[in-house]
């Protein structure tokens, strides 16, 4: 090989962007930032939107920054956030821009889908859970429109920064098989499903798995790593060999779940609406949506506007020293969706449900975190019991909420088994590895993992407080349920 390599992963997430250099040296990668740049929807009157020309914009901005520090890439990788696409028409002319997954245009579109397929055949024939922003949801919503004629090709979020990049149409695997539209037993696209509800087979693109070389920039290979984040981030995870484990991919959203050879399309998948998504060399990503810290970060926006200028380690530090276990609430409840006044729902919530209300920042954040680890209780519970019938003693925890102490020993207290957390770059590790595997540096799924965990420090949260914690779950399952 080439030593070192120097591999650049373009790690967007749903409120900032990276530009993270990976440097390998056959045995291990390091990796530093080299451009940070923020990720800021846009609000017009029809729509919430992505501003992608800025996004590729800092992405070009990101490719200069790197060069000039550690020279020119060996490779370059990009990774995103699920479910949204841009819209190419017969020239290749972006048609519209991108729409947030928070937009209320999909409102409805679930019940509209349901009148002509049958809920029970839609998670037959794709496998995925059922969310009001899934990709299905918003191309039916969008059906009839002006843009509607004009559609040539689709392109989810990655697929379409590298056309920019490239000049070359493609569709990676992973970050397609989170709208919706894919069998996952197959890995191809859901035929059946995109004739029914008359979507043009011409608009989707050959899919490829991740780990393969989509074009080039200045003679620089560009991969189709594996470009949906949370797919990034499960392939980095540090465990050897084929053991068995669960993961947390926490950030903006938690994604639990496990890692299989197939995917799961059981009435007991459907009925905790967990998901079957792409994973690397094969491999199916069964997991949980949910919330995750959008919640914290919505109330910190409020919380900022009202004044108080708090950091989200003096929000854990508050959280820590308010009395535990007061009020509760399920964080995947479908008002926390959309952006808006975070602890006036709280609020409002356990007024409804006569538990105290919480008035400080520190009540509401404890709230929060002890409802997550809570619903990870739930979750992995709905894993073991219904869906794999197996206990999964080792949980890891990645991405950048794995650096939030306080919500780790929450959940090692909550699941009462030990958490390793780490790393807390997870996407941008899975992201830099996949380009190794492209350049042929790394062969299979045990070699990425055995360089991903020689590259990794982790951390081990060990539980406390079982009794107390049990009790507290008996009282989220009342509360959230109502």
């Amino acid at each position: 090989m080439r030593s070192p390599l120097h591999l650049l992963a373009f790690d967007y997430g749903a409120s900032n962007g990276r530009a993270i250099m990976g440097m390998f040296d056959g045995h291990r990668f390091t990796l530093s930032e080299a451009y940070r740049f923020s990720n800021d929807p846009v609000q017009l009157p029809d729509a919430l939107y992505w501003d992608v020309l800025r996004l590729y914009a800092e992405l070009q901005l990101g490719l200069q920054k790197a060069s000039a520090t550690f020279g020119a890439p060996d490779a370059i990788g990009i990774d995103t956030w699920g479910v949204d696409y841009g819209l190419l028409d017969s020239t290749g002319r972006l048609i519209a821009n991108p729409v947030h997954y928070r937009d209320t245009r999909t409102d409805g579109m679930m019940e509209y889908a349901f009148s002509h397929l049958a809920k029970e055949e839609i998670f037959r024939q794709t496998g995925l859970a059922f969310m009001p922003f899934n990709t299905l949801y918003q191309l039916l919503s969008i059906k009839g429109s002006s843009l509607w004629d004009d559609i040539q090709k689709i392109l989810f979020m990655p697929d379409l920064l590298a056309y920019f990049l490239t000049g070359e149409i493609g569709a990676e695997y992973t970050i397609a098989s989170t709208g919706q539209l894919i069998d996952p037993g197959m890995r191809s696209w859901a035929e059946a499903l995109l004739s029914t509800f008359e979507f043009p087979r011409s608009w989707f693109s050959a899919l490829n798995e991740p780990g393969q070389i989509r074009g080039f920039v200045d003679s620089i290979p560009v991969v189709s790593v594996a470009s949906h984040d949370t797919a990034s981030a499960v392939a980095a995870i540090p465990v050897e060999g084929n053991e068995p484990f669960a993961y947390i991919s926490s950030g903006t959203w938690s994604l639990l779940g496990v890692e299989t050879n197939q995917p799961i399309r059981s009435e007991a998948v459907l009925a905790a609406n967990y998901t079957n998504e792409g994973g690397v060399f094969g491999t199916t990503r069964v997991l949980k949506n949910i919330m995750g810290l959008w919640i914290i970060q919505e109330c910190r926006r409020i919380w900022q506007r009202e004044g108080l200028l708090l950091e989200f380690d003096e929000i854990a530090a508050l959280a820590q020293n308010s009395k535990p276990f007061v009020s509760f609430i399920d964080p995947d409840a479908a008002l926390f969706i959309l952006p808006g006044d975070m602890p006036g729902r709280i609020r409002s919530i356990c007024q409804k449900t006569d538990q105290p209300i919480p008035e400080s920042p520190g009540q509401v954040a404890r709230i929060i975190y002890e409802c997550l680890a809570l619903k990870y209780r739930w979750a992995i519970e709905r894993l073991e019991q219904d869906i794999l019938g197996l206990r999964l003693e080792r949980l890891h925890i990645v991405g950048g909420g794995s650096q939030n102490r306080l919500l780790n020993q929450m959940t090692a207290d909550a699941l009462n088994r030990p958490i390793i957390a780490g790393p807390a770059e997870a996407t941008a590790m899975g992201n830099v590895l996949m380009q190794a595997v492209a350049l042929g540096e790394l062969k299979d799924l045990i070699q990425v993992r055995a360089v991903a965990k020689e590259s990794t420090k982790t951390s081990i949260f060990l539980p406390h407080n079982s009794d107390a914690w049990d009790d507290a779950y008996g009282r989220f399952l009342h509360y959230a349920g109502r």
